[in-house]
């Protein structure tokens, strides 16, 4: 398994450096009095993941094997239900009770093709995720800002244990994470959406060189960069656990980067001088 993740991680490598280097412009959404509603806040933390399928026709990416990445195929997917993917890897997590999910999404079934949520077992807290069709990662770019900026989302109704939780997703969330390719290589945003509130939300991008890529807009959206990285990576779920976890525990940002750090070195064998360097905190 080690030896496969390492050739995932090499070609993800190359289709990331072949990607376009133009960096994105936008504008600033314009505010409007119609749209300006808060998101409702949530008495359970939530954490809210957009998982953009790895898909080898419609990304800026070289090829990876068929199976990983067919964008319309999640239960295979590199990015979700392969050995590291978001789904499977939280699936095998002990620290997380998967829990059913009793609404309907109100997003179009063509665009998530698949979404799963998790109890935290050590404290009141939620994760919710949702699988991207790979065609629809600017759908999944753009959904991920809206929630950074406070942009209200939807009503998840879930069972823990045969009691009911209402959870509110999008910008209800304390926590927002993007993982996939690194959309902004391949496309420009017309506009992002300005943060709505007072709330402090903090954000995780994992995707190539996301600090670069991602910061203008989310510094518009008004969202804290708690994770993301400097260069070329493989965004599996490993490293996303290892935050999260960090963050659930009250770690100081340092602590919760160190964690990433230390969890992709474990996987990918890079060396923590390399996988230091990968990851960063804040502006």
């Amino acid at each position: 398994m080690k030896r496969a993740s390492f050739f995932v991680l090499f070609i993800s490598l190359i289709g990331c450096s072949c990607a376009s280097q133009q960096r994105a412009t936008f504008h600033p959404s314009a505010s409007s009095p119609a749209v300006e509603s808060k998101a409702p806040k949530n008495s359970a933390q939530v954490i809210h993941v957009f998982v953009a399928l790895c898909d080898n026709v419609n990304q800026g990416i070289v090829p990876v094997a068929p199976t990983l990445g067919n964008g319309d195929d999640p239960q295979r997917n590199l990015y979700w239900g392969a050995a590291f993917g978001v789904k499977t890897f939280f699936d095998r997590n002990t620290d997380w009770q998967p829990v059913a999910i009793n609404s309907s999404s109100s997003k179009s079934s063509s665009v998530v093709l698949d979404r799963v949520a998790y109890k935290y077992r050590k404290a009141n807290a939620f994760l919710v995720a949702e699988a991207y069709r790979g065609l629809y990662i600017r759908q999944a770019t753009e959904d991920f800002l809206a929630a950074a900026s406070g942009t209200p989302g939807e009503s998840l109704a879930v069972s823990v244990n045969g009691i009911q939780t209402e959870l509110q997703l999008g910008g209800s969330s304390d926590l927002i994470a993007y993982a996939g390719h690194d959309g902004l290589m391949d496309f420009q945003l017309t506009s992002v959406p300005k943060k709505r509130d007072d709330q402090q939300r903090a954000a995780i991008i994992l995707a190539c060189a996301g600090k670069s890529y991602f910061a203008d807009a989310l510094r518009t959206t008004g969202a804290k960069p708690l994770l993301w990285t400097t260069n070329l990576m493989a965004p599996e779920a490993y490293i996303l656990s290892a935050a999260v976890d960090g963050w659930l525990n009250h770690e100081t940002d340092e602590q919760i980067r160190m964690r990433a750090a230390k969890a992709y070195d474990r996987y990918q064998h890079c060396g923590m001088k390399s996988a230091n360097t990968l990851f960063a905190t804040g502006w």
